[in-house]
């Protein structure tokens, strides 16, 4: 048999067998982030991922050690809780469907002086590390990093980003098909997944830029509805940046935002997002 020939045929099987796949079960589904009105690609359903998160999170619970009480833990409820009604105050005035009506809000505070770090799994699960408070320093620029993570839940960046890989995944075995494996030969070559890493450089790193500068932009608006002084996050970030300097890897390989350009992008929107989100009644 002709090797050329037997190819095409591999080739039309996996492209048969794909175009099956993607109808059937991968079929895209586009929503729009709110506030921002931007397109995203939702293929995984927000319930089943909220319940993946809430098992990950028990576990990370039951393994981690926490602070259970105090002022500090008691500082971060009192800025979770006037947040989140703040948000469904926000939806509710705007009569807008609220992104957070099924979430299961919880807060922990992570005993870690070395981490300076927070985040938010899907359906509202919100960790802090005792590590960022030292670079936070007052309630207003915990609020905006709080107001930032929980932006990220209700901005559905996790389903997201999961979306996106798989597109990407799917994508790359595509096109190993019509480059007759060469994709795969060079990752068995090097031992890595080099289709990915192409990506991951050239569409998700850029992705989770914008998300990230989403998550900041909703975050200031989160804040501010909630009552924080979000002038307060430019000096933030000029303390972060300088707690990263000389840390921080090029833009083009991270998937954040410059502390630089975070720190711009913050001086632009601060003036506008206190007059057009100010204090809500909740």
């Amino acid at each position: 048999m002709n090797p050329m020939n037997n190819n095409n045929i591999n080739r039309r099987k996996f492209l048969g067998l794909f175009g099956c796949s993607c109808c059937s079960v991968f079929l895209p589904s586009c929503s729009t982030v709110p506030i921002t009105e931007r397109k995203q690609l939702t293929i995984f359903p927000e319930a089943k991922i909220n319940r993946q998160a809430a098992a990950a999170y028990e576990q990370f619970r039951s393994k981690t050690k926490l602070i259970t009480k105090g002022k500090k833990l008691n500082e971060i409820l009192s800025i979770g809780k006037k947040i989140e009604k703040s948000v469904t105050s926000y939806f509710l005035k705007e009569n807008l469907d609220d992104p957070t009506k099924n979430f299961a809000w919880d807060y922990v505070l992570v005993n870690n002086d070395k981490v300076v770090n927070a985040w938010c799994m899907p359906g509202g699960k919100i960790a802090v590390y005792t590590g960022l408070l030292k670079v936070t320093k007052n309630t207003d620029a915990l609020a905006i990093v709080m107001g930032h993570e929980i932006a990220h839940a209700v901005a559905k960046h996790s389903i997201e980003r999961q979306s996106q890989a798989l597109t990407i995944n799917l994508g790359t075995q595509i096109a190993d098909v019509f480059l007759g494996g060469a994709i795969n030969r060079t990752r068995n070559t090097v031992g890595r997944n080099t289709g990915l890493d192409i990506f991951q450089l050239g569409i998700m790193n850029p992705f989770g830029r914008k998300q990230e500068t989403e998550a900041d932009y909703l975050g200031l608006i989160f804040a501010s509805l909630a009552g924080y002084d979000i002038r307060e996050s430019v000096k933030l970030w000029e303390r972060m940046s300088e707690k990263n300097k000389g840390k921080e890897v090029p833009q083009f390989l991270s998937t954040h935002p410059s502390s630089n350009k975070r720190i711009e992008n913050l001086k632009n929107w601060v003036n506008e997002v206190i007059i057009k989100y100010p204090p809500i009644k909740t």
